[in-house]
């Protein structure tokens, strides 16, 4: 697990398109459960301060489209959308366009960008107020982070494991807020 969480922080800094030599299904099943659980770990850390921003009266994040969401639609057909639409269309998007790239120092830029577009592309999840707006790179940055993650893993696997990642990452998120919503 550290090793993984080097390579991946090491990747971050300076990404390359640079397929993982070692195609081992066990190896990368390893790695993938790793990777998934860094990311849980990144929103587990980042949740605190979503709560101090809330705490504070800047955002109401229950003003969420997530929660209309969940009101309009059925559990299995939210968890459809976040676990297998969503994962699918956006690694389509904002992944699988990354080894167009060619040139490393094009590569590297359009690789941020699209980390970026990503997380930028989840604001409007929110009902768009000046204060969403100034505190846009603090609301965005698990799903800025989760896009540098899983350009990480499309890059070294292929695109079909960031759309599972992307997809089981999702899954466990939506397992959480089904288990804690009141009845």
């Amino acid at each position: 697990m550290k090793e993984t969480f080097f390579d991946l922080i090491a990747y971050l800094k300076k990404p390359v398109l640079e397929q993982d030599s070692n195609t081992n299904f066990k190896y990368r099943i390893t790695r993938f459960f790793q990777i998934l659980m860094i990311c849980l770990a990144v929103s587990l850390c980042i949740t605190p301060i979503f709560s101090l921003i809330e705490e504070l009266g800047w955002v109401d994040m229950n003003d969420h489209a997530m929660e209309d969401i969940m009101q309009q639609f059925s559990k299995p057909m939210v968890f459809f959308f976040a676990v297998i639409l969503a994962p699918f269309f956006e690694e389509l998007f904002f992944r699988a366009p990354l080894p167009l790239f060619k040139n490393q120092k094009s590569f590297k830029i359009a690789f941020y960008i699209f980390a970026v577009l990503f997380g930028l592309i989840h604001i409007t999840n929110f009902n768009i107020t000046t204060n969403v707006l100034l505190l846009t790179p603090i609301l965005v940055a698990p799903q800025t982070i989760l896009g540098g993650i899983l350009g990480f893993i499309r890059v070294k696997f292929g695109l079909i494991w960031s759309m599972a990642l992307h997809g089981c990452y999702n899954g466990i998120l939506m397992l959480i807020a089904f288990s804690t919503e009141s009845f």
